[in-house]
């Protein structure tokens, strides 16, 4: 509606303005200022109606960036969130994967997961023929193949196709494809959790299990010389240091001699994750139903299904007891109060009674240097196979110990060695001048 403002407003050649109710706020004028009338009065009001429009036209654009900023977070979310379940489910069926940088000796890698088909496994394998079985694991049954690659393999056949085969499957999966660590068997693939069969792909380690060369069939070959069970206690301690140290940490929960390989220069190889798990940094233990190998499992486990990274170390104290006595873990000819290794140790190391336990053939009564690691050993398992979980050292703390038996049992070899052969007046001085039979007439 017109009024007299807005009539001396168009006759002074300017435009009204109007507010939303229909009401004269301003005019325009021709030379560009702004009045609340026609008459020319100065440009009071032009600054502060300028500042209005620029102060809405400010809000009016913050608002839109701040609208677009936050679409484009959320379509940015939702490619990360789906690249982050390819890179954690990617052939492992649901299982999250670690990754984390290089560690001693190891790292995480985080590759895809490679598939096999079944025909070229069943191919490699001859049809599962039972000559090319190597051994039966956790989950199924261990064939050797040879891939067209030229490849030597070991092609694990899980029983059945259950939903927790196919689970366990997925979580062995998804573990092995990311951990490379020199002592670890190398995992190549697996075929789909589609797949008729579940298989999974390992490398052929050649020379057989410690068990083997301990007390079964290789036993009589006699091939695992002290130094070289030393190196097989420390090489595995090493492995299972890597496991733990990873984030988040891998249980392996299986580990015995049977899942210790021994490559062609009898260098460890750790294999069968079938009873792996990733361990939450969140949870100090994971409560699950009892599984592992009789002999091994920790009693703490046992009894209150809990699990933790120290049930591994009760498992690799048998291990240790197997490598200085040559005894398998569970032996049902022993006495009833030794069929259980590790009772049988404790018992024997408490009562000092060490040379009824250990193997004598490995020269601890007639090497020294000998007998002092092989008792370190000793004492070392003792630790590791206390009842209370919270009292075994960590795997860490074990493999450090190893490595100080094994270095000062080297140099005492090395010192028998010097004893035995001439001595050099370069590196034993004080000997060598009292062998003198020259008497020594320079002088300062």
């Amino acid at each position: 509606m017109k009024t007299e403002r807005c009539d001396d407003c168009e006759r002074s050649s300017g435009k009204c303005a109007y507010n939303t109710s229909g009401e004269f706020v301003a005019c325009l004028r021709a030379d560009g200022h702004v009045t609340d009338h026609g008459c020319t009065n100065g440009p009071k009001s032009k600054t502060a109606v300028i500042a209005g429009v620029a102060a809405g036209a400010g809000v009016a654009i913050l608002a839109a960036a701040i609208f677009l900023f936050v679409r484009r977070k959320r379509k940015q979310k939702r490619v990360v969130n789906s690249s982050s379940k390819l890179l954690k489910y990617s052939g492992s069926g649901g299982t999250p994967r670690s990754r984390v940088g290089d560690m001693e000796s190891g790292s995480i890698e985080d590759p895809p997961t490679h598939l096999f088909t079944y025909e070229e496994l069943e191919e490699a394998t001859s049809c599962f023929d039972e000559n090319r079985e190597l051994g039966d694991g956790g989950f199924g049954t261990v064939y050797k193949g040879y891939l067209k690659d030229g490849r030597v393999v070991a092609v694990k056949r899980l029983y059945n196709n259950s939903y927790r085969r196919v689970e366990q499957f997925q979580n062995e999966a998804a573990i092995l494809s990311g951990l490379r660590h020199p002592n670890l068997v190398m995992f190549y693939g697996c075929t789909s959790s589609q797949s008729r069969e579940l298989l999974l792909v390992y490398e052929f380690v050649a020379n057989g299990t410690v068990a083997d060369h301990l007390h079964g069939q290789r036993a009589a070959e006699r091939a695992l010389p002290w130094p070289l069970r030393l190196g097989v206690a420390v090489e595995s301690a090493a492995a299972l240091t890597y496991l733990h140290a990873i984030e988040p940490p891998v249980v392996h929960r299986d580990v015995k001699t049977t899942n210790i390989l021994l490559d062609a220069d009898y260098h460890v190889k750790v294999a069968d994750f079938g009873l792996s798990r990733l361990f939450p940094l969140d949870v100090t233990h994971v409560s699950t139903a009892p599984q592992g190998t009789p002999g091994y499992v920790d009693p703490e486990y046992h009894q209150c299904y809990q699990l933790t990274d120290k049930s591994d170390v009760y498992s690799f104290g048998v291990v240790l007891v197997e490598l200085i006595s040559s005894k398998p873990a569970v032996d049902v000819t022993r006495h009833r109060n030794e069929i259980n290794l590790a009772g049988m140790a404790i018992s024997k190391i408490q009562k000092c009674q060490l040379e009824e336990l250990v193997d004598i053939d490995l020269g601890y009564e007639t090497d020294p240097a000998t007998k002092k690691a092989m008792t370190a050993v000793a004492e070392l398992a003792f630790r590791c196979l206390q009842q209370n979980g919270e009292m075994r050292p960590p795997i860490k703390e074990v493999l450090e110990v190893l490595r100080s038996i094994q270095g000062e049992y080297q140099t005492g070899k090395d010192g028998d060695k010097n004893k035995d052969g001439p001595l050099s007046p370069t590196t034993v001085h004080a000997p060598w001048e009292s062998r003198a039979t020259t008497p020594n007439t320079s002088r300062d």
